[in-house]
């Protein structure tokens, strides 16, 4: 049997821009990606800390080192600029593999630089 379980944690980026004119997604750091070893196309789960809202989108890579966290689409509409959110991904393990495992945390300030 497999349960799911926290893959991985951006905690407390701070939404640099929310576009309501792209198709969808959020857009985040390449750096922070790699960190965080979340992959572009991947599924994450979105937790704004300012307002409660919760929901599902899609990565695409942004510029490393720009500190960018962009909610694009219909996202852009759960979100303000300035916002905290917290961005987490999940996976599903075996038994043998939830023993071993630990989630991969990435804790970021103000200007979503790792710290």
């Amino acid at each position: 049997m497999q349960k799911e379980f926290l893959f991985s944690k951006i905690h407390r980026a701070t939404v640099t821009d929310a576009n309501l004119e792209y198709v969808g997604s959020i857009t985040i750091d390449e750096y922070l990606l790699e960190r965080a070893n979340l992959k572009e196309w991947q599924k994450v789960e979105i937790l704004d800390v300012n307002n409660g809202e919760r929901f599902q989108t899609y990565i695409m890579k942004g510029e490393a080192h720009s500190g960018v966290i962009c909610l694009n689409g219909a996202a852009a509409r759960k979100v303000q600029k300035g916002d905290k959110v917290i961005i987490v991904a999940y996976a599903m393990l075996d038994e043998n593999e939830e023993k071993v495992h630990k989630p991969n945390i990435i804790i970021v300030n103000d200007k979503n630089e790792i710290i």
